[in-house]
């Protein structure tokens, strides 16, 4: 219990200190008007009040993530705990914050435009790629999922198929719609379902004096039952909660309707510290209720919703269970919903699609919707082993970016190059050893991930060197505090 406490005090006070030195870091402008006011079309840049963001952003960012991956990741022991809580104050966090400003600096830009634009022209063509794949996969596993969670609490006729078509239909109108009009309106409802729920089992937890395991010198090693390596394997059974690239997709939705950069610390930093908090406490409820072996054999029956089904009504009996699990089931509808959302604006980015008229935001949803209803009838599992690895290597590609961008500001790039770098670590090692990469012997898939790191940093970072050379004299990258019409002026200027 002591250390689940002291961990999740440990998370807020990363979002206190950790979390402003990062704001400082970056050097936020408080008078700066943001691309909802300068660029506002009714549909995608629409200003929203600071509480609507932030319970947007937490469940943009949510989905099953950060209580699926938590559970799951109980199997590790308590050493779960650990990444959780660092991976979220000095990864995830930072990632978020940072996407979401460098977002907000570049007119709402997504991921690939970023990347692009930092990172070189080419890297935009690839990163599109990766986000268009990780985005349609979240958008069909999180149809698949709460359908599955719903079919549990409905009438039999009611089926899973049914409730996958519904469950499509309010995605097609999320994607269309403007964002203020559906998503805006129903959101600070779910926002709360969560947040009590959760916080009733969290309550439960302390008031019943569960026998939460603590870390001790005997623990901190890797307890998994059916002996899954722990580097890099808990990095991608808990993505969301600690560090995830999903994040990275969702954030630019938010730098198109954020009021000010003053809110950018609670909405970004802060949001994702909730998500830790909710990690950390599925993962104690987990913990507390089942011993590693007991958990694999739930998790083998019934994926992890069938354990956040008994996890519920354990600890919050009948009725209040009930409550805990639609709060579940939300998550990954309100993730859902707007990684259709981010998809369509991608790809309209990408092919200079005006998204005004609901005829050209049709032109690009259909068929984004017709290839993820044929992407329901793969195996559950098989979409869910190439989500983790285009998830994670979004995250490295994200951190990356976010790299660049304060090396050419000449800031303080060390808080995004070492996460960086872990998580470029950790995908390479995972692509080379998992057998939906290259299946190589665990030892030496470290030893070549760690020469392949190695040199595409050293390409990284003398493409860096180049490029701060060649926009110095120009300074068109180190001006985006200027007002977002001038700096588009000197943009266009240099090209």
């Amino acid at each position: 219990m002591l250390t689940f406490l002291l961990g999740i005090a440990t998370l807020v006070l990363g979002y206190v200190f950790y979390g402003k030195f990062i704001e400082r870091n970056f050097g936020i402008e408080h008078k700066r008007r943001t691309p909802a006011f300068e660029l506002a079309d009714g549909n995608d840049f629409v200003v929203l009040g600071t509480r609507k963001n932030a319970l947007i952003q937490l469940l943009n960012i949510a989905g099953t993530g950060p209580i699926f991956g938590p559970i799951m990741g109980a199997l590790y022991g308590p050493v779960a705990f650990i990444w959780i809580i660092f991976g979220n104050i000095f990864a995830g966090a930072v990632h978020d914050f940072m996407l979401g400003m460098i977002s907000l600096r570049n007119e709402g830009a997504h991921l690939p435009e970023l990347a692009g634009r930092y990172l070189g022209k080419a890297m935009k063509h690839v990163v599109n790629a990766f986000a268009a794949l990780l985005l349609l996969l979240v958008g069909t596993v999180f149809v698949t999922s709460p359908a599955n969670l719903l079919a549990n609490l409905t009438p039999g006729w009611l089926g899973a198929g049914v409730l996958t078509l519904l469950i499509f239909g309010y995605y097609i109108l999320s994607t269309l719609l403007p964002i203020d009009k559906l998503i805006g309106k129903i959101y600070p409802f779910f926002g709360a379902l969560l947040i009590i729920s959760t916080f009733a089992i969290f309550i439960s937890l302390i008031v019943r004096g569960e026998a939460i395991p603590n870390l001790t010198l005997d623990n901190v090693r890797n307890m998994h039952p059916a002996g899954v390596s722990l580097f890099p394997g808990i990095l991608f059974t808990i993505s969301c909660g600690a560090m995830s690239g999903f994040h990275a997709t969702q954030t630019p939705i938010i730098s198109r309707t954020l009021d000010s950069e003053s809110d950018a610390r609670f909405v970004f930093y802060g949001m994702m510290t909730t998500e830790g908090v909710v990690a950390m406490i599925w993962a104690a409820a987990a913990m507390a209720l089942y011993d590693a072996p007991a958990l694999s054999g739930v998790i083998a029956e019934g994926t992890a919703s069938l354990a956040v089904e008994q996890i519920a009504r354990h600890y919050l009996g009948a009725i209040g269970g009930t409550f805990a699990i639609l709060g579940v089931i939300i998550l990954p509808i309100t993730s859902g919903d707007t990684a259709f959302r981010s998809l369509r604006m991608i790809i309209a980015d990408y092919l200079n699609i005006a998204q005004k008229a609901v005829s050209k935001r049709l032109l690009i949803t259909i068929p984004i919707f017709m290839i993820s209803i044929a992407l329901t009838f793969m195996d559950f599992n098989i979409l869910w082993r190439y989500f983790n690895w285009a998830n994670q290597s979004t995250a490295a590609i994200a951190l990356l970016v976010s790299t660049r961008y304060l090396y050419l500001k000449d800031k303080n790039y060390l808080v995004t190059l070492a996460p960086a770098s872990f998580m470029l670590y950790a995908v390479v090692v995972y692509i080379l050893n998992e057998q939906i990469g290259f299946g190589l012997n665990y030892n030496l898939s470290l030893a070549v991930g760690l020469a392949i790191t190695t040199v595409l940093l050293l390409v990284f970072w003398q493409s860096g060197l180049k490029q701060k050379n060649q926009l110095h004299a120009r300074h068109v990258l180190l001006n985006d505090h200027l007002p977002i019409k001038e700096l588009r002026a000197i943009r266009q200027q240099s090209r």
